[in-house]
């Protein structure tokens, strides 16, 4: 099964070598695609080497990124999808696990779930349920972590679902278009990574993310049919 790892990266030059080398050796087979996303810190020579490296040439956003990394993965016919975050949030060690109900037909989108236990801020542990509490109401299928960035899905999914946005929003956009359209989704916990610098900002990506659940208000109060 032909599988591409796809890891949009911005300003993330620390940490996204070992980010490769570990899915590498995790995933042999995989095709990389690294998505440096206008950053001035030296990430796309870090990520440079036996991968694939596209460059926005200016901060775009991570939807953005993620857009441009799909439609390359489609374009090489790949089966599988895995994206994966640059700044060490996610194990890549995980990456058999999350394709495994794939490759047991039993899911057409994994998503990476962490618990929601102490390593998890209290803030993101409040936002992290409401958003999977509001996602399974949308979707009529159990969804445990709907913010999290460490998935993969089939090409049929990576070729019909084309949600909006550039920022954070693309992700629930995503998942939330992904769940409309019919798609089986299987929730895999992971380990619950944090310490990293984190891109989202407060207030503009929470308004998007608000925006995005907002589109599915008539599911939210009369639930999935």
């Amino acid at each position: 099964m032909q599988v591409v790892v796809l890891i949009p990266a911005y300003q993330a030059a620390a940490t996204i070598r070992d980010v490769i080398t570990r899915t590498q050796a995790t995933l042999p087979p995989a095709q990389i695609i690294v998505i440096d996303d206008g950053s001035t810190d030296g990430t796309g020579d870090a990520g440079r080497g036996d991968t694939t490296l596209i460059t926005h040439p200016r901060n775009r956003g991570k939807g953005a990124a993620l857009r441009t990394g799909i439609r390359e993965a489609t374009a090489r016919g790949v089966a599988v999808v895995v994206t994966i975050d640059a700044d060490g949030q996610h194990s890549p060690e995980e990456i058999p696990r999350l394709l495994q109900p794939i490759l047991e037909g039993r899911s057409d989108l994994v998503l990476g779930a962490r618990k929601r236990d102490q390593a998890m801020p209290i803030s993101r542990r409040v936002t992290n349920w409401l958003s999977a509490t509001l996602a399974s109401r949308i979707g009529g299928q159990p969804v445990r972590d709907a913010q999290t960035g460490f998935r993969a899905f089939t090409r049929e999914v990576a070729e019909r679902v084309q949600p909006a946005g550039d920022r954070y929003e693309y992700e629930a956009n995503f998942l939330l278009d992904a769940l409309r359209a019919g798609f089986r989704v299987v929730s895999v916990d992971v380990p619950t990574i944090y310490g990293a610098r984190s891109h989202f900002r407060a207030w503009g990506d929470t308004w998007r993310m608000a925006r995005a659940f907002a589109r599915h208000a008539g599911r939210i109060v009369a639930g999935a049919t």
